[in-house]
């Protein structure tokens, strides 16, 4: 019997669910420290390792053929970069303009 039949069922749900779980909180407790470019790799690598997971296991496509997960993950790369464009200008506007309220308070020591 191969490791797939073993692992068959709800059993494997659970381990990557678990492995999600703990991901997802050495993740929360990465984003209290002060950000890094260092820091922000691993948490990068830590959501791909997560959607790589969902996807693999919780949308099938771990047993599907090629052509589907490539249109899957092309998909959700194109959504990815159409929502990142739409709103990077607005956050570059806020952080702007928070930086510039910052300067006027500090500045007025």
């Amino acid at each position: 019997m191969s490791q797939t039949h073993q692992l068959s069922g709800y059993r494997i749900y659970w381990i990557v669910w678990s492995i999600l779980l703990i991901v997802t909180v050495g993740m929360m407790f990465l984003g209290t420290t002060a950000l890094t470019t260092a820091l922000i790799l691993v948490l990068l690598a830590g959501m791909l390792l997560k959607a790589s997971l969902i996807g693999g296991y919780f949308m099938h496509l771990r047993f599907e053929r090629a052509n589907l997960i490539v249109i899957v993950a092309v998909g959700i790369l194109a959504t990815a970069g159409i929502l990142f464009f739409l709103i990077a200008p607005d956050g570059l506007r806020v952080l702007n303009a928070s930086q510039s309220v910052n300067l006027h308070v500090g500045g007025g020591r």
